[in-house]
């Protein structure tokens, strides 16, 4: 056989949160990219620098997932498309691709009155996940969740929450992981040891996709310009699942934390001012973000700098979840293990060193390079 006939493997991508918005605009791009039906604008993976990264094309990929939503994937498309979020007749353009993979969507949890044990759960979801790859003839499976944000677990609680659950039943599956979301997750104290022990990589947590982003690219101009932030503030409008999810102060917490490190980060300390969520439903998957920020210049010149953000929170998030599933699938070929700091650049709370998204894109092109080197 020759190369040219060789064919492609195909990789599992299995989404915690499989019915929701994120994920279903992540399997319709990836059929529409993968078809040439439009471009992948916004997936960094697909610019030259990754051309040469032996990445697995988009056309490889087989979607499946978790969910306790009842709403098919093909319905669901339908709304987004509706909303604005995706483009007209793209859910009938990629309907077979939408059905195919609502046909592997499994029950999540835990739902209320489930009473298996956190480990019997963990167990039952692995056993999904491998039933999947094995089923399927896949070469690995990726896991991500995109689930709505959950809040922080309380101290002392016996019960691991659900996105900690997800995660040890990724590794236990034998799968890469990856965390887009400001939840627990891998992070967990219980799940340090199965972490550390892990042969797999994986990468997180919280994907950066708007205010975060902004902040990421101003933060360092302040500090490399030598001017003093006094104060940061920050407003969010948004709609949709993840609206209502951080309308629970608890999980807007949870969000807010990976905001608030970046500044931390990059200016050495936090400058006052806060992030307020607002819970809006009627802007749907559609968000705005202001920030608000106070900086003194050259003898005490008192200047202010305000952006808006306006964006498409599931159009801004996929092309990302695609980007980091063919990431560590490459990873995971190559044998590399463990938490990938290389990866920063798509997250607000990442495992790397810093978190200014110049030196984080720098590290991600000497990743790519790594990954088309076979090492």
């Amino acid at each position: 056989m020759t190369p040219s006939s060789t064919p492609v493997p195909s990789y599992g991508v299995w989404l915690i949160g499989a019915r929701g918005s994120v994920a279903t605009t992540a399997v319709a791009g990836s059929a529409a990219v993968a078809a040439g039906l439009h471009p992948a604008t916004g997936m960094v993976t697909e610019t030259p620098p990754f051309a040469d990264s032996g990445l697995p094309p988009l056309g490889s990929l087989v979607f499946g997932g978790h969910d306790t939503m009842e709403c098919p994937l093909p319905k669901r498309a339908e709304h987004l498309a509706a909303g604005g979020v995706l483009p007209h007749g793209l859910p009938s353009a990629v309907r077979a691709e939408l059905a195919a993979a609502d046909t592997e969507i499994r029950s999540g949890g835990p739902v209320s009155g489930d009473g298996r044990s956190d480990d019997e759960l963990i167990a039952a979801f692995a056993a999904d996940i491998s039933d999947f790859t094995r089923r399927r003839g896949l070469a690995r499976t990726v896991v991500v969740n995109v689930a709505s944000t959950e809040p922080a677990p309380a101290d002392g609680d016996p019960r691991l929450p659900a996105s900690s659950l997800y995660a040890a039943a990724a590794l236990r599956s034998g799968c890469p992981y990856i965390n887009f979301t400001p939840s627990t997750g891998l992070h967990h104290p219980a799940l340090g040891a199965l972490a550390a022990s892990s042969v797999l990589p994986y990468a997180g947590r919280d994907g950066k996709t708007g205010q975060t982003l902004l902040r990421a690219v101003l933060a360092p101009m302040f500090l490399q310009r030598a001017l003093d932030v006094r104060a940061w503030s920050g407003t969010n409008l948004l709609g949709g699942g993840d609206g209502a999810a951080l309308a629970d102060p608890a999980a807007a917490a949870a969000k807010n934390a990976g905001k608030e490190r970046v500044l931390a980060d990059v200016l050495g300390t936090a400058p006052e001012g806060e992030v307020h969520i607002d819970d809006v439903p009627s802007l749907g998957d559609w968000k705005t973000a202001w920030d608000h920020i106070a900086f003194d210049g050259f003898l005490g010149s008192r200047m202010v700098l305000q952006t808006i953000w306006q964006g498409c929170d599931s159009a801004l998030a996929a092309p990302l979840v695609l980007d980091l599933a063919r990431l560590l699938a490459r990873s995971a070929d190559l044998g590399l293990t463990g938490p990938r700091p290389e990866l920063g650049f798509y997250f607000k709370d990442p495992d790397g060193h810093t978190s200014a998204l110049g030196e984080q894109y720098a590290d991600l092109l000497t990743f790519a390079e790594r990954l088309g080197e076979g090492q």
